[in-house]
């Protein structure tokens, strides 16, 4: 009986030296998780005959527990590297067979897949080529080629427009010459776009006189208006220059006094025409011809060799932007005012005087090829009566060349009283669709990337993925116009030149990052853990890994920092939780263990043999 308990006491110290042993060995060994053995007493029973005092039979071992505790996490060099802190394994493919670790050292192997240490795919959620994570679990792989290009679809430009800017250009109508006869016995009205009231003028009486017309017309709000007379002669043959006479019809006394002594010639009568003393009459020969002027515009009669003639005034007239139309007006007046209108330090993308504001951001064609895209602002009078609303013209330009119909008519901002945007062209949404542009090379000749759609109006916001032409949407949504400086917040656009690999990143949600040489990142994957009902039910299987048994049930996946799963710690490994020092004290106490139960044998040795020698 001694000797069976000594025996047993030998094995199971024996098993807490291996074990303890088998710590110490793995003190170093990245994902491991110490094991500590666990006895149970011994007693020989039977059917009614235990007894009330049995003696023990000894020792046995019930099971070897692993502690899957945290170990520390420490850093390494390898991007690949990777920790759990908390709980979870990854999940590796050996084989068609499914694995669990926390040992945590991954790299490339040669077909891009990433991989342990023994070859072992690390399993995940797969990405789309455009970085999207799905359901869809598998092996993770790192695509080492270059990134496509990919062409500029949508640009947010979210800025404010200084409200204190001044409108830098004017809108003057420069009105055909028109003579009082055009006014004789007419009435009309002037109509305005800022909500003002028509003006009436007229009706001019039979008669009238252009310095009488442009003063009354002037009086118009938005109107300009002036009078002058001019009296061209000709060349006529005066054959007595004494006779010639000069009158402003109307005027009290009508003549004027010409010193007619000794002339002889059209320029001397020049000459004596400019010496009187009424300044507003002038006279020039010019390519031997007589004119005279008169800057009051009233008519002038001119007589000689005993006839005479009468020039009637020029009205001269412009009006600026308020003046909308006439109502009423006389044929020939509306015709003077249907001219085009005159834009007086007008837009101009290579004069910094003709804007307030600009600002420009790369864009991408469909080859990678970048182009300079500007924004200018130019800020337009009011619309209406100027209350509540203000109103900004935008253009836009790539590479030198102005799009989106803007070199013919740009884009209308309206702001309201609180300096939000309220629409761009009646779009609330503050976009604008450049469905126009045809990519050049620095030559100004196509480029061979894709160009305008062939239907313009067939383009749609956003822009579909994949796009099949140069089009893309400007965002001015955000845009504000507060008293503030001029400033831009926030300018993004989709569109990128071609990368190479330059490094790899994983986020705490075990997220593998592609970050490429143009500044962009992108998806590949996502690792996934697995979480156990029962972890101590796992099977080791040597490689620090586990296979999961009856015991510990199925696993339940997901992503990392989901649920009960931990994070990922990037460039780190979990170090093995052995605690050194506690294991040394073990194998003392194991040792000391052995020793006794040897001694319980010797002794037992010892009786049997005084009971032998007693014959």
């Amino acid at each position: 009986m001694a000797f069976n308990t000594g025996l047993s006491g030998l094995r199971a110290a024996s098993v807490e030296l291996d074990v303890t042993g088998n710590n110490i060995a793995n003190a170093s060994t990245v994902g491991f998780k110490s094991s500590t053995v666990q006895f149970g007493d011994l007693y020989a029973s039977g059917f009614l005959s235990s007894g009330t005092n049995p003696v023990g039979d000894g020792v046995q071992v019930q099971d070897v527990k692993q502690s899957f505790g945290q170990g520390n996490i420490s850093f390494t060099d390898s991007g690949l590297d990777m920790a759990i802190s908390g709980d979870g394994f990854f999940i590796l493919s050996n084989n068609g067979e499914t694995r669990y670790s926390r040992a945590g050292q991954f790299a490339i192997d040669n077909e891009g897949f990433v991989v342990n240490n023994q070859g072992m795919n690390v399993q995940g959620y797969l990405a789309d080529e455009d970085g999207n994570l799905s359901g869809v679990r598998g092996g993770l792989s790192i695509d080492t080629g270059n990134l496509a290009p990919r062409r500029t679809t949508s640009l947010v430009t979210d800025l404010n427009l200084d409200s204190r800017e001044t409108v830098l250009a004017s809108t003057v109508r420069n009105w055909n010459d028109l003579t009082p006869a055009d006014f004789e016995n007419q009435s009309f009205a002037f109509q305005y776009s800022d909500g003002s009231a028509d003006y009436p003028v007229g009706p001019f009486a039979a008669g009238v006189t252009a310095s009488e017309v442009a003063a009354e017309l002037a009086a118009a709000p938005g109107v300009s208006a002036s009078a002058s007379t001019s009296a061209n002669l000709g060349s006529p043959a005066i054959a007595d220059y004494g006779t010639f006479t000069l009158e402003v019809v109307g005027d009290t006394p009508p003549g004027r006094t010409i010193d007619l002594s000794g002339v002889s010639s059209l320029s001397e009568l020049a000459v004596r025409i400019n010496d009187i003393s009424d300044s507003s009459i002038s006279a020039s020969y010019t390519g031997g011809e007589l004119s005279i002027q008169h800057s009051s515009g009233e008519s002038l009669e001119v007589s000689f060799d005993g006839g005479s003639t009468v020039y009637p005034g020029t009205v001269f007239v412009n009006t600026d932007r308020t003046v909308a139309g006439l109502d009423s007006a006389p044929t020939s007046v509306q015709a003077a005012f249907s001219v085009t209108a005159d834009v007086i330090n007008a837009f101009n993308p290579i004069d910094q005087r003709t804007y307030n504001h600009a600002t420009s951001t790369k864009i991408y064609d469909s080859l990678g090829n970048t182009h300079e895209m500007t924004q200018f602002f130019v800020k337009e009078p009011s619309p209406g009566n100027g209350v509540g609303q203000s109103q900004w013209s935008v253009y836009i330009e790539i590479d030198g060349e102005m799009v989106a119909g803007t070199d013919q008519q740009p884009y209308t901002a309206l702001f309201n009283q609180d300096g939000q945007l309220e629409s761009i062209n009646g779009d609330i949404n503050g976009e604008i669709i450049i469905a126009d542009w045809v990519p050049k090379d620095p030559n100004g000749d196509p480029n061979g990337a894709d160009g305008p759609p062939a239907d313009p109006s067939s383009v749609v916001s956003p822009i579909p993925f994949p796009a099949n032409s140069s089009a893309f949407v400007l965002d001015l949504g955000s845009t504000t116009q507060y008293g503030e400086t001029f400033g831009v917040n926030n300018q993004q656009q989709n569109g990128y030149t071609t990368g190479r690999l330059s490094g790899l990143d994983v986020s705490e949600e075990g997220v593998i990052f592609a970050r490429y040489t143009n500044g962009q990142s992108k998806a590949l994957g996502q690792v996934a853990l697995a979480s156990f009902n029962n972890t101590n039910g796992l099977s080791p299987v040597g490689d620090t890994t586990w296979v999961e048994s009856f015991e510990s049930g199925q696993p339940v996946v997901g992503a990392p920092d989901t649920g009960t799963l931990g994070s990922i710690k990037a460039s780190s490994v979990e170090e093995s939780n052995v605690d050194l020092s506690a294991e040394l004290v073990n194998l003392i106490i194991a040792q000391r263990n052995y020793q006794a139960n040897a001694k319980t044998i010797e002794t037992s040795d010892a009786v049997t043999q005084t009971i032998i020698n007693l014959r």
